[in-house]
C-alpha cells in the first residue's frame, strides 16, 4: 500500500490538508452551512494556506473520501462525522499539545473530542455544553429595527473598543487584552469596523448597544459580541438593535443570519426569539 492509499484508507490518521484538498473540503463544509460558518468563512477567504487561515485544517478520510474536518488554531473546531474521525483528531491534538484557548463547535463533535483529550490536558475554566445555534432568513416579523444602530465609522474605533473589551471579559471571563496589552484585539476590532461588520448605537460618546458580524460566507453570516451597556439594560434595547443588525446582514452579507447563545442566558434567548430567530443546531464550548 502506497502513502496516499494509507492516507485515504478508512480509519487513517488525520492529516493537514493542502491546496489540492480544497474542493473536497468545500464539499464537506457545504453540507451544513450554518454549523460550519466559522471554518467556511476562513477557507473561502484564505484557501488552505496555513498562514492566511490562522491555523491548520486537519482532515479525516473514510472509504477514500474526506468525511470530517478539524481546525486547529486559536480555537480547536471539530466537524466530526464519526468516532473514528474524533479519535484521529484527538490523537493529533494530543501529539501537538494544547495550543488553543477553547474547543468549540457542533455539540456532539466538541464534547466527544474533549472526552478523549481530557485525561491529558489542563482542566478547563468552564464547559458550556449547551449553546443553541439560532438562525433567521428574513426581516424580523414582530420587532421594528432600531436604526440608531448603524455601521461604526473607522474614526470611532476608540469609542467602540472599550465596549468590545467589556463584552468579551463579561462573556468569556478573561480580558482580551491580557496577552499583548490589547494590540491584537484592537487590530481585530479595527478590521471588523473597516469591513463594515461592526454595528452600534452611539450617543453622546457612549456605546448603548453593539454587535458584530464575526464570520461570513456566501450563504451564512454569524453575529457575535452582542452587548448592551449595563446602564441601559432592562429596556429591551437589544431587540430593536438585533432587528437592525439582521437588516444590515441580510442586505449586505448573506441570506441566512445566525448566532449562538449560552443556554443559561434566558434574557438574550427571549430577545432573539422575539426578533424571529429559530434554533437550528447546538454548539458546545470548552474554555481554558
Amino acid at each position: 500500500m502506497n502513502v496516499m492509499s494509507r492516507l485515504l484508507s478508512p480509519g487513517a490518521a488525520a492529516r493537514i490538508l493542502e491546496h489540492h484538498d480544497l474542493d473536497a473540503v468545500l464539499d464537506v463544509l457545504v453540507r451544513n452551512p450554518v454549523e460550519n460558518v466559522f471554518i467556511t468563512s476562513r477557507v473561502e477567504l484564505a484557501g488552505l494556506d496555513q498562514w492566511q487561515l490562522g491555523g491548520e485544517l486537519w482532515g479525516h478520510y473514510a472509504g477514500g473520501r474526506l468525511d470530517s474536518l478539524c481546525f486547529s488554531g486559536a480555537n480547536l473546531v471539530p466537524l466530526s462525522n464519526s468516532p473514528e474521525a474524533t479519535r484521529a483528531f484527538a490523537e493529533r491534538a494530543r501529539k501537538q499539545g494544547r495550543r488553543c484557548s477553547s474547543i468549540v463547535g457542533p455539540r456532539e463533535a466538541a464534547l466527544d473530542l474533549w472526552s478523549q483529550l481530557a485525561p491529558g490536558w489542563d482542566r478547563p475554566r468552564e464547559i458550556r455544553a449547551n449553546q443553541p445555534v439560532l438562525a433567521i432568513q428574513e426581516s424580523s416579523p414582530d420587532v421594528a429595527p432600531d436604526f440608531r444602530v448603524r455601521p461604526v465609522h473607522p474614526a470611532e474605533l476608540d469609542l467602540l473598543l472599550p465596549a468590545c473589551i467589556a463584552m468579551f471579559t463579561e462573556e468569556v471571563g478573561v480580558s482580551p487584552t491580557a496577552a499583548d496589552g490589547g494590540r491584537g484585539y484592537r487590530q481585530r476590532v479595527g478590521e471588523l469596523i473597516n469591513a463594515g461588520r461592526a454595528f452600534a448605537w452611539i450617543e453622546g460618546g457612549e456605546v448603548i448597544f453593539k454587535a458584530e458580524i464575526g464570520a461570513a460566507t456566501r450563504e451564512v453570516c454569524q453575529i457575535q459580541g452582542v452587548w448592551v451597556n449595563p446602564r441601559h439594560r432592562g429596556r429591551r434595547i437589544s431587540e430593536g438593535g438585533m432587528a437592525a443588525v439582521v437588516e444590515y446582514a441580510l442586505r449586505d452579507f448573506a441570506p441566512i443570519v445566525s448566532l449562538y447563545v449560552n443556554d443559561f442566558n434566558a434574557p438574550a434567548r427571549a430577545a432573539y426569539q422575539r426578533v424571529g430567530f429559530n434554533q437550528v443546531s447546538e454548539y458546545a464550548s470548552i474554555m481554558f
